[in-house]
């Protein structure tokens, strides 16, 4: 494909950079200069548009913060931004909107740090890159997954290589599609597997011992992401959009969830430990902030005129999980909410770009019980019984109908949740509800977690199992990464053809499967 980055030039950048700014950004939290400030989990880009995006980084102490702007990577053309302080309020993090930039360029950006205690102590410079958005039509690659750092399995020796095998395919940004950490997964320092070997947390901190209460104990999450030299890499080049799911508060929530019998917990409150969660998932990302609304995850990025990425939410507004069975649309039947859906109505309507990419923290089809021993109520959309739309279900027939009726063309579901990788085609001709146009769901992660399923799919919106790989029969579940079953997806969209290829990956880096889908109608000029 025309007009991609060369790899090379990424590796190049990161080489120079290595050697003369990134080795201080990307050294371990606990190496501390002995009176210079430091970056310990170096730098994120995120929500990057044709003329924007967010950047992001940690100090170390108090300091002051700040950042230049270029477009060429010796900066001889930099551009210097006012500083931001940076205090205990925000866990010493900043990030700030880099607005005015040209459109299909490279953008490199900067950070020191002045101690706010002695502005003589000056820090190390920390670099990163992004590209925005093209306003022409030009190839778009980006990679989507999601669920890092899962069901105990931490930093070891190898570390979180996904990483560094999405970072070779160079993509313009990735999609982290939820469990972006998990707050409520505590972890050993070694873990027996079912072998016999040992599979040993090279890198833990205390706040990783137990489940996440305290904002504090919510912000280390992130910042043990952040230890892995794989993550701050392809951070540094990569920009994140990020949403989340139920594992950056406590499995399964809702706000009716009840903690009362769940010893690990002092702090029973699901909205208290919710609020905690947010602030730091506010802090620690690189995620837009809504001036309306400052804690909103839903919202679009344009992409340019080939794609719009609709991010959603099925986590903060849903009602109690097990409300899967009533006929119609009540308050707790919702997992969109009212005034999500109709602002996705609306935004998908409006809509200019060829695609339409649906981010989901949550599948459509397949089976996700809020309770696994007994096979009992809907913790996301399918309710299991392979019938007409009945409880969380018709919140997302209204939208395909909508979808349909409203001739919106070329929708495309991204998720990830259930730790394993599938191609899902939905087809109303398969289904009990009929009123939809064909559509595409494709699912991908863990990027470093527990590897699950697979579920089974419910027949409601006529859904087909097109691919998928998940643990054999015999394997057992919650494998670890190093039993190779990790995966993300590639999109590439071709700026001639506009075609989208949907490529299905492994962490060794094979393809697992690969479609490429037509848009309808003509290509336009």
């Amino acid at each position: 494909m025309g007009h991609r980055r060369a790899i090379s030039t990424r590796r190049q950048f990161l080489g120079a950079a290595g050697s003369a700014a990134l080795l201080t950004g990307f050294a371990p939290y606990y190496a501390r200069a002995a009176g210079r400030p430091v970056f310990p989990h170096g730098v994120q880009s995120g929500d990057v548009d044709t003329a924007s995006g967010m950047v992001w980084t940690r100090v170390d102490r108090p300091a002051r913060v700040h950042v230049e702007v270029a477009t060429v990577e010796s900066f001889e053309n930099a551009w210097h931004l006012p500083p931001q302080d940076a205090t205990p309020s925000h866990d010493l993090a900043v990030k700030r909107l880099l607005a005015g930039l040209p459109s299909g360029q490279d953008v490199f950006y900067r950070f020191t740090a002045e101690a706010l205690d002695d502005i003589n102590q000056r820090s190390e410079p920390v670099v990163g890159r992004f590209r925005t958005a093209p306003k022409a039509r030009r190839d778009v690659r980006f990679a989507w997954s999601g669920d890092t750092a899962g069901q105990g399995w931490g930093i070891d020796e190898a570390g979180m290589t996904t990483y560094a095998t999405i970072a070779r395919h160079d993509p313009d940004f990735l999609i982290h599609s939820g469990d972006t950490i998990y707050a409520d997964g505590p972890m050993q320092d070694e873990v027996r597997l079912k072998s016999g070997e040992i599979w040993r947390n090279r890198v833990l901190i205390d706040e990783k011992r137990k489940v996440a209460e305290t904002l504090g104990e919510f912000r280390a999450q992130w910042k043990y992401n952040m230890m892995d030299e794989h993550v701050r890499a392809l951070n540094a080049v990569c920009p994140s959009f990020v949403q989340w799911d139920d594992h950056e508060v406590v499995d399964n929530w809702s706000d009716a969830k009840d903690l009362t019998a769940d010893a690990r917990y002092a702090v029973k409150s699901v909205p208290q430990l919710r609020a905690r969660a947010a602030q730091a998932f506010h802090e620690m990302t690189p995620i837009r902030r809504n001036p309306q609304e400052p804690g909103r995850i839903y919202r679009k990025i344009s992409y340019g005129p080939l794609l719009d990425v609709f991010f959603i939410d099925l986590r903060s507004y849903r009602g109690p999980n097990g409300a899967s069975l009533e006929t119609s649309l009540t308050p707790g039947a919702r997992i969109f909410g009212a005034r999500q859906i109709a602002w996705l109505k609306q935004a998908l309507a409006a809509s200019k770009a060829t695609w339409k990419v649906i981010a989901s923290d949550m599948p459509i089809g397949l089976v996700v019980w809020d309770d696994w021993k007994t096979r009992s109520g809907a913790e996301a959309v399918a309710n299991g019984e392979n019938g007409t739309p009945k409880g969380r279900e018709l919140e997302v027939a209204d939208l395909l109908r909508f979808i349909h009726t409203a001739g919106i063309a070329n929708t495309v579901w991204l998720t990830a949740d259930v730790h394993y990788t599938a191609a899902h085609h939905y087809d109303p001709a398969r289904a009990r509800f009929p009123d939809f146009t064909p559509f595409w769901e494709f699912v991908s992660g863990p990027l470093h977690a527990g590897t699950f399923g697979p579920n089974a799919l419910d027949d409601t919106f006529g859904p087909e199992v097109r691919f998928v790989k998940a643990p054999a029969p015999g394997q057992g579940v919650n494998l670890p990464p190093s039993a190779g079953l990790q995966f993300f997806g590639l999109i590439d969209i071709d700026g001639a053809s506009e075609r989208l290829t949907v490529r299905l990956m492994d962490r060794a880096d094979r393809e697992l499967y690969k479609v490429t889908l037509d848009p309808a109608g003509p290509p336009r000029r």
